[in-house]
């Protein structure tokens, strides 16, 4: 259905490009979240990538990598705004509750655990079905990298979860 809408919004159908970013835009808001401590950045980085998306959406070469290409470019847009505020860590606030649906709750808390480096590759492959390949991707890591940062985050959970 992606691939669809999103060759509709190449097109500049307005209508299209408008139901793709209502698509993700949960799913990028809890990105965006685990970098940024501020509701007022987080807007402001969502504001930006949807900018950026809808002008550079043309050179999206394969329709079906939408979902990886704009959590890349809202990830930069984090970066960017943490560099510009001298400063660069991943946020320990997650989604607020009310935010977040009763069944994710759970999973919010448990990655509320891990560490800044493994808590982003947790909420891209639990949180939002992303495969290592992609998340090597849009982190720019290689994607060994990305399946020992999961394999010693699940030890970590368990090791939370047994005591």
């Amino acid at each position: 259905m992606d691939v669809l809408l999103v060759k509709r919004a190449q097109r500049r159908d307005m209508e299209a490009f408008v139901d793709l970013v209502e698509k993700h835009k949960t799913g990028l808001y809890k990105v965006a979240k685990s970098y940024l401590r501020s509701e007022e950045d987080v807007a402001d980085v969502m504001q930006e990538t949807v900018l950026s998306v809808y002008e550079h959406l043309q050179e999206l070469k394969n329709a079906s990598y939408f979902k990886t290409w704009i959590t890349r470019i809202l990830i930069n847009h984090c970066k960017d705004l943490l560099k510009q505020q001298k400063r660069y860590t991943v946020s320990d606030q997650l989604p607020d509750k009310a935010d977040v649906p009763r069944d994710d709750r759970e999973f919010y808390r448990l990655i509320g655990e891990l560490n800044e480096d493994y808590r982003t590759i947790f909420l891209l492959y639990y949180g939002e079905g992303f495969h290592t390949r992609e998340i090597a991707q849009i982190l720019e890591v290689n994607e060994n990298t990305v399946k020992s940062k999961l394999r010693r985050g699940r030890e970590k959970l368990k090791q939370v979860l047994c005591y």
